[in-house]
């Protein structure tokens, strides 16, 4: 009898994602077990003789990674991005990529929109305001933030989220400029401009594209000088869309009013680092697909990958073309 194909995960999956490798009998699944990304040799440990392989946005594959483990056919990112994987070294090993799209799609639109809402409305600085004890009464000129409704929200890649993200924004009778690749669908209710154009009238500006050697860093100090100083920036995408050093300039010095982050580069932050002491910009720690309802679908979608490839079966979500 041939031994059962092995399954590497680089990080416990929610319980449905583990209910389904503990049903599958075919299959031996190796979990790593701590609550933080594997070290590379913990991870090559982990992927040796390994058939497939559940991993995630902070577990880096190249083609080092891949040469160790020959017996990889399949890595199965718990996430709709993949830009950890190095997609065309794995391509020419014959590993196929997949990812979990369209299960987070409205949750992550959620969380944007509720970034862009604390943001505009000094969510967190009121509150740490009560905490501190400095409410001592009512005042006309406390705290004063932006309206949403009326205002012009500009959404940087309108794919799948971007797309949630402007229906959401038409709730709020806010104008809707977008800058794509792709041309509008019919019955979007936005209007496509350049992305100087879109930066240059956007009252509020979400990031919602995918991290590419053309998106990387796409926002920089050219770019945040083109924005109003009253406008906020909110990524959503990843961190790395953004130049961090000239956003701390442009929030340290007015040329922007504020920023919603849900992404940093560096991912985490350092709890030094200067753009965390600035009251104007708004951390969040990587969780705008975080619902325990979410979670569990991308758990299960991405096992599901995994499983496919591992029984000889074509998977799900593949991002990439391996043939053989």
């Amino acid at each position: 009898m041939s031994p059962r194909p092995i399954i590497a995960v680089t990080r416990r999956l929610p319980d449905a994602g583990m209910n389904m490798l503990a049903a599958a009998s075919d299959i031996e699944a190796r979990v790593f077990q701590e609550d933080r990304p594997p070290t590379r040799s913990e991870l090559l440990e982990l992927l040796d003789g390994a058939t497939a392989a559940v991993t995630f946005v902070t577990d880096p594959i190249d083609g080092d990674v891949l040469d160790a483990n020959p017996a990889l056919r399949v890595l199965a990112n718990f996430a709709v991005g993949y830009d950890n994987i190095d997609v065309p070294a794995a391509t020419k090993r014959d590993v196929i990529v997949t990812n979990t799209p369209g299960v987070l799609t409205e949750t992550t639109a959620d969380f944007t929109f509720a970034l862009l809402i604390s943001a505009a409305r000094r969510v967190v600085e009121a509150s740490e305001y009560v905490r501190a004890g400095k409410w001592k009464t009512w005042s006309p000129t406390l705290l004063l933030g932006q309206d949403l409704h009326g205002a012009t929200i500009g959404i940087v890649g309108y794919g799948r989220i971007g797309r949630e993200v402007g229906k959401r924004a038409a709730g709020f009778d806010m104008k809707v400029l977008v800058n794509n690749r792709s041309p509008l669908a019919i019955g979007d209710r936005a209007t496509a401009v350049d992305l100087d154009i879109l930066l240059a009238e956007s009252d509020f500006v979400c990031l919602n594209v995918a991290l590419t050697p053309e998106t990387r860093g796409m926002i920089g100090k050219r770019e945040l000088a083109l924005m109003k100083p009253s406008a906020i920036l909110i990524n959503a995408a990843r961190g790395p869309v953004v130049q961090t050093d000239a956003l701390y300039e442009a929030l340290s010095t007015g040329v922007i009013a504020g920023a919603a982050l849900d992404v940093t580069d560096p991912e985490p932050l350092p709890a030094d680092h200067p753009l965390i002491g600035l009251d104007n910009c708004l951390i969040a720690p990587h969780i705008a697909s975080a619902t325990v309802a979410t979670r569990a679908r991308m758990a299960t979608m991405a096992v599901a990958n995994a499983l496919a490839v591992a029984r000889g079966e074509h998977p799900l979500n593949p991002v990439n073309d391996v043939s053989s």
